[in-house]
């Protein structure tokens, strides 16, 4: 698989994932019955497999690497913090205050991840 290719099935897994992670949120809020649907427990887990393998799919053919490339290492430990907080929105939350409030701060990790991929810069906010 070429890189483009193994790029456009990486973004498209990233829109999938975010939508569906919104969506378990607000059904979370509104509908949570709707969480325990067959297909709601198992496609995330795909999506986000299929996500992480061509993530390092392409760090293996562009060389860069977490822990060497700052960028993919920011990328990286915000990531292990989405998927905290994700957990503590989606199922360890003790109250809906608190996972409403993790389902929150979880997207903005989500963004913050999708801008450091943009701009290749952990700070994506401070001029390159």
């Amino acid at each position: 698989m070429d890189y483009l290719t193994l790029k456009a099935l990486h973004v498209g897994c990233v829109a999938t994932s975010y939508v569906l992670f919104l969506l378990r949120g607000l059904w979370m809020m509104f509908r949570p019955e709707w969480l325990q649907r067959r297909w709601v427990r198992i496609l995330p887990h795909v999506v986000d497999t299929v996500l992480l393998g061509s993530a390092v799919a392409m760090a293996l053919m562009i060389r860069q690497y977490p822990f060497v490339a700052g960028w993919l290492t920011a990328k990286l430990l915000a990531l292990l913090l989405y998927i905290v907080l994700g957990s503590i929105a989606l199922k360890r939350g003790r109250t809906l205050k608190q996972r409403v409030a993790a389902w929150l701060a979880a997207q903005a990790v989500f963004f913050y991840i999708v801008a450091v991929a943009l701009t290749r810069n952990p700070l994506p906010w401070t001029a390159s």
